[in-house]
């Protein structure tokens, strides 16, 4: 091992340490505040995520940001595992229209976000 390959190993788990926090903090806030079949936290967070990481792309940060940011704290803070289960549950329970609306207004927005992340 490398010390540049600990280094990013380092900047990673770090990043990935508050993004994972950052998540359970405000979807469980969101959760609480907006109660709904559709599940505001996950959808709130993946745009944010989104739209943060369309900035750090316009900024063509280096290397060791990407990975703080990029890598570490945007790969935990966002969750495509989670709205897929949340969808998963959705569907389940009969609420089909729901699901795919939800399914529509992450990838679209999140899409849309990026670009407009990208282009402020």
């Amino acid at each position: 091992m490398t010390f540049m390959w600990i280094w990013a190993m380092c900047l990673v788990s770090f990043g990935g340490f508050f993004g994972a926090i950052g998540r359970f903090q405000l979807g469980s806030y969101l959760s609480r505040r907006f109660p709904s079949s559709i599940p505001y936290g996950t959808l709130t967070i993946n745009l944010l995520g989104s739209f943060l990481i369309g900035i750090l792309m316009k900024y063509h940060a280096y290397d060791n940001w990407k990975l703080l940011i990029g890598t570490g704290f945007m790969g935990a803070f966002t969750t495509f595992s989670t709205m897929n289960l949340e969808c998963m549950r959705l569907l389940l329970a009969g609420q089909w229209k729901v699901s795919m609306l939800y399914t529509l207004l992450s990838y679209t927005g999140g899409i849309l976000l990026t670009f407009i992340g990208y282009y402020i």
